[in-house]
This record gives structure tokens, C-alpha cells and sequence, in this order.
């Protein structure tokens, strides 16, 4: 039997890409720059607070560089405690496979899916934010091979809870020379997480883009604690003292370099009640100051932040208001990184 696949038409590789909508030298000073910060922090070499911060999904290009541009502001009142890596998600991860896939997909969602427009509207994006904002961004690593097409302007990469057990996100990190978050898969099996981490930051050898391709491994490798769900479909927290606790001594067991995690304060850290995240980032900030151990592991935060409170249907049309995840509005988000600055 025939493939039932069509195949519509061949897109652009992405060194064809790079060259038809190239960085400028300011850009790539300024993500040589940020990328040095954030590895700094993740060595122990400087005492920063990291904080992923930003929408569930960069849905539309007006709205998400108004929110970066308030962010940008945000950052310089508070640049001596805390550094932040904007969420700037053009991937979805559909937990049924079907809906909006974010902005590469389709980067009209009210219209049909365009992945060649996708690609062009993702990558003019990011390189928006940084030349308006000066800001470096994170994405989520849904699509390994995809990941090529905004390297050199991504200075963080998470990997998602249903691909941190697939062996191609694992070896892909481990070559991708920026801080790449392994999330715990969606049962909260810890050990799946610290091989995952312990595959990326491996030497790998294997096929990429149609390349054998040979990498150093990833010693900024690192585990995202973002809760997880029971055989019964309830959500379950993993940020708490004893969860900390109990990750510092499971990396005491291995050779992982520079052991960190960021915590997670959305999915099933808060079962998606975004509100939730207000109290679980400064809860999280409390162990810190409890426990040395805790205070040198947890590097940083990841928070679901926009415009406007929750979340809607996309046919809405609510300028700013998140069409996947709810996320926290604009002025609850402020003032949490306020008060996280005096906290830490």
C-alpha cells in the first residue's frame, strides 16, 4: 500500500533560511553576550535568579512584542538580582495531536495551516524581540530537526514532559550549545528526567538533517520540576522541600555537571490554576533560604505570563489573552518579579 502522505512542497532547509533572513552583528553580540550570563549562573559563577517568563503561546507578533517590550523595562529595575529568558513558544504541543500548533503552523490562527509563512513568521519574531528589546529568548525543543532554523538566536531550550523519554530530543540537546531544560515526563518518574539529562550531556553520535553528525555533549543540561498527573488523571505538585530535597540526592548519585533545576510554578505544579504561580515561585524561594542545598540547586523559575489573566478560545480575539495555557495578566506578573527580587 502507498504512503497516505502528500507531499506539498519542499521548504527551505534552514541554512537557506539564515541566509535569506540573516542576524546582524548586533544580534549575535548580543546573544554571545547573554549566552555567557546565563552559563555563569548555571556554573555557580554568578548569583543571578533566572526567570523563563512569558506566554504559553507566542501567538501573534503585536501582542507578544508589547509584552516583551514591558518586560524589557521590568528586567532593567531588576537586572542586579534577577535575569530573565523570555518564553517565546512558536510550538504547541497538542496533548490530543489536533487544535493550534502555535505560530509555525499557522501564524494567522483564525486562518489555515501555512508551515512555510511559519517558519519565516518565527524567525522574524525572535529577531524582533532582540533587536527591540535586547533580549534572547527560550523556546520549547518540540520538533529536534526544527531547531536549526532559530539557533543562532535562542539562548534556552526546554524540552517538553512527553519528549524527554524520545531518544532524538535527547541527543539533539546534547549538541545544541545553549542551557537545555529536561522536564519530568507527565508520570513524575524522576528517573526518566536524570537520564535524560545524563544522555544530553553524553557525547552523541548519530543522524541529524540527513547528516552524521558528532556532538560534545551538554553540560547545561538540566531538570525542570513541572509537577505530574496520577493513573487517575489528577495533578500532582513536585516543587515542595521534600521534592528539592530529594532531586539534590538523586544528582549526588551521578556525574552530571553543574546540577540546577527550574521549577516549573505552571502545569501540574499549579494544575493549570495560574493563579497559583504566585504562591508556588515565592514558596519555592522559601526553600531556598531553608536549605543551602536547595539554594545552590534551584536556578531559576518558569512562569506562564501575558497581557491578560487566562486564557481564551481563539475565536475571541482578546488582544493579549493566552488562546492555550491560562496565563498570569500583565500586572500580577510585574508585581511578582518585584517582590521575587526582594525575596531572593
Amino acid at each position: 500500500m502507498e504512503m497516505q502522505m502528500e507531499f506539498i512542497r519542499r521548504l527551505p532547509i534552514p541554512q537557506e533560511l539564515k541566509k535569506q533572513f540573516p542576524v546582524t552583528k548586533e544580534i549575535r553580540e548580543i546573544k554571545e553576550k547573554r549566552d555567557e550570563e546565563i552559563a555563569k549562573i548555571f556554573r555557580g559563577e554568578e548569583d543571578k535568579f533566572l526567570l523563563i517568563i512569558g506566554p504559553c503561546s507566542a501567538d501573534r507578533e503585536d501582542a507578544v512584542l508589547e509584552y516583551m517590550t514591558r518586560l524589557s523595562k521590568v528586567q532593567e529595575k531588576v537586572k542586579d538580582k534577577i535575569f530573565i529568558i523570555p518564553r517565546v513558544y512558536t510550538n504547541k504541543p497538542r496533548t490530543k495531536g489536533v487544535g493550534y500548533k502555535g505560530m509555525l503552523h499557522q501564524p494567522d490562527p483564525e486562518k489555515g495551516e501555512d508551515l512555510l509563512a511559519g517558519l519565516i513568521a518565527i524567525r522574524e519574531m525572535h529577531s524582533r524581540v532582540i533587536r527591540e528589546t535586547g533580549f534572547t529568548c527560550a523556546e520549547e525543543m518540540l520538533y529536534p530537526e526544527n531547531h536549526r532554523f532559530l539557533s543562532d538566536l535562542l539562548s534556552y531550550v526546554a524540552i517538553g514532559a512527553r519528549s524527554v523519554e524520545d531518544q532524538n530530543h535527547r541527543m539533539v540537546a546534547s549538541g545544541i550549545g545553549i542551557p537545555a531544560g529536561m522536564k519530568n515526563p507527565t508520570s513524575g518518574d524522576i528517573s526518566v528526567m536524570m537520564n535524560a539529562m545524563i544522555a544530553a550531556q553524553s557525547r552523541q553520535r548519530f543522524i541529524y538533517r540527513n547528516w552524521e553528525v558528532q556532538t560534545t555533549g551538554n553540560q547545561y543540561a538540566h531538570a525542570i520540576l513541572r509537577g505530574y498527573v496520577d493513573k487517575f488523571g489528577r495533578s500532582h505538585p513536585n516543587y515542595h522541600y521534600e521534592d528539592l530535597q530529594n532531586l539534590f540526592e538523586e544528582y549526588q548519585k551521578t556525574d552530571l555537571k553543574n546540577p540546577a533545576v527550574i521549577v516549573d510554578c505552571n502545569h501540574s505544579n499549579s494544575g493549570k490554576q495560574y493563579l497559583e504561580q504566585i504562591r508556588i515561585a515565592k514558596d519555592v524561594v522559601h526553600s531556598m533560604h531553608v536549605s543551602n542545598d536547595i539554594h545552590s540547586l534551584v536556578k531559576g523559575l518558569m512562569i506562564e505570563s501575558y497581557l491578560v489573566d487566562g486564557n481564551q478560545k481563539v475565536e475571541e480575539g482578546v488582544y493579549g489573552k493566552s488562546i492555550t495555557d491560562p496565563c498570569l495578566g500583565w500586572e500580577k506578573s510585574e508585581r511578582l518579579i518585584y517582590d521575587l527580587a526582594d525575596l531572593v
